[in-house]
């Protein structure tokens, strides 16, 4: 069942605050990654580059686990547990370009490599729970 983000921490969004994204290990290990995140008004959105480690556990086990902070007050946060409900490479290039304007000021994600291939997932939010 989907949980809502609450009005109260929608800005996190907005701001630089970077999101900690825990994925599942094919041995059943836990792993974090720091991510850029959007949200699109219900779901989260997070951009990775396929046959990275994150993009393998993602299509192995849908189930995932954010932590997103406010880097003007770390004690305010919005800690997710949900799963991914759509993966698609439509749109990822464009969508990776966005965020790079959003957290570096750049019109264009400086660290796409020729072969890269982009894949947005998008994550429907099960639990939230917010501090702050």
């Amino acid at each position: 069942m989907a949980a809502a983000i609450p009005g109260t921490h929608t800005d996190l969004f907005k701001k630089i605050a970077f999101a900690n994204l825990a994925t599942i290990n094919t041995d059943g290990t836990p792993q974090v990654t720091p991510v850029w995140i959007d949200w699109d008004g219900k779901n989260l959105l997070v951009n990775t580059a396929q046959g990275r480690v994150k993009d393998r556990n993602l299509r192995k086990n849908p189930k995932v686990a954010i932590s997103i902070m406010d880097p003007d007050n770390p004690y305010r946060y919005l800690a997710i547990q949900g799963r991914v409900v759509n993966v698609t490479t439509n749109g990822a290039d464009a969508h990776i370009d966005r965020m790079s304007k959003k957290y570096m000021d750049k019109d264009s994600y400086p660290f796409r490599t020729p072969t890269e291939v982009r894949v947005l997932y998008t994550i429907e939010p099960e639990k939230v729970h917010s501090m702050g």
